[in-house]
């Protein structure tokens, strides 16, 4: 199973402003389309979906068991409620959102259920998000590397997560950037800026390309034509080792998805 490594990425945009923006994206060939139980939008993304016209063979669709379904015989049956609000019989790819808070919902419980519902039809692939190294080794421990698409977490140039990459990738687990473009901020970065005037394109292009070079998936969102179609063709970008370089020394541990109920992050 192949994950196409820029995504659209739905998270805050709901109703008609969603459609809007979804509609545009596939019109501009976006075929991985990442949603969430708690995002509230899946059945606005399913409308849009159907809408389209385009087989279902050809997009790669994402969603996330929200912390509340957590318990086994919740689990599976969220994900025929999120089947059915998308309209779809199957999706490629189901992720744990968040392990559950303070381990309230056992690893050994919930984690397994993915599986069975994988073995039910109802998901192509499995994996999870939001894991630190701890969990993805419990997670490895009870249903394999192999078996784990990815573990989709917050990375950008002002959040690395070296430890946890290091790990994921010698464990042969892709990981998946999510609020690549720190909300923006990325945009009145000074060295950023200087980059994005070198290779003639903007800051949040150097970004993506940047992430995409670096080996993970990416996920923006955006609501606008002209920045959704410029975060496609930052896939054509090529950094030098000294671009990557000045990226790297970004790094300052700036973590925007930290929620109370968050794991305590390596």
């Amino acid at each position: 199973m192949t994950m196409p490594p820029l995504g659209f990425g739905t998270f805050r945009l709901k109703g008609q402003e969603l459609i809007d923006a979804l509609t545009t994206a596939l019109e501009l060939g976006y075929r991985h389309i990442d949603t969430a139980q708690i995002y509230d939008n899946e059945q606005e993304v399913g409308e849009a979906i159907a809408a389209s016209g385009i087989p279902r063979d050809e997009l790669f669709i994402t969603t996330k068991i929200w912390i509340t379904n957590l318990k086994p015989e919740k689990l599976i049956p969220s994900l025929h409620e999120s089947l059915h609000k998308l309209g779809l019989k199957q999706v490629d790819l189901t992720l744990i959102h968040w392990p559950s808070p303070e381990g309230k919902v056992p690893i050994e419980e919930y984690l397994p259920m993915l599986l069975e519902a994988r073995e039910q039809g109802l998901t192509r692939a499995i994996g999870v998000s939001n894991f630190t190294i701890e969990h993805l080794t419990q997670a490895i421990d009870l249903v394999g590397a192999e078996n784990l698409a990815t573990n989709q977490v917050e990375i950008h140039p002002f959040l690395h997560n070296r430890k946890l990459a290091e790990f994921a990738r010698e464990q042969g687990i892709q990981l998946t950037a999510y609020m690549p473009l720190a909300v923006g901020k990325v945009m009145q970065d000074p060295v950023l800026q200087a980059l994005a005037r070198a290779h003639k394109v903007t800051p949040a292009q150097v970004t993506l390309a940047w992430l995409l070079q670096s080996g993970y998936v990416v996920i923006p969102s955006s609501t606008k034509r002209a920045h959704q179609q410029a975060n496609l063709n930052a896939a054509k970008i090529r950094l030098s080792q000294e671009d990557v370089a000045a990226i790297a020394a970004l790094e300052r541990g700036e973590r925007i998805a930290n929620p109370e109920f968050a794991p305590r992050w390596d």
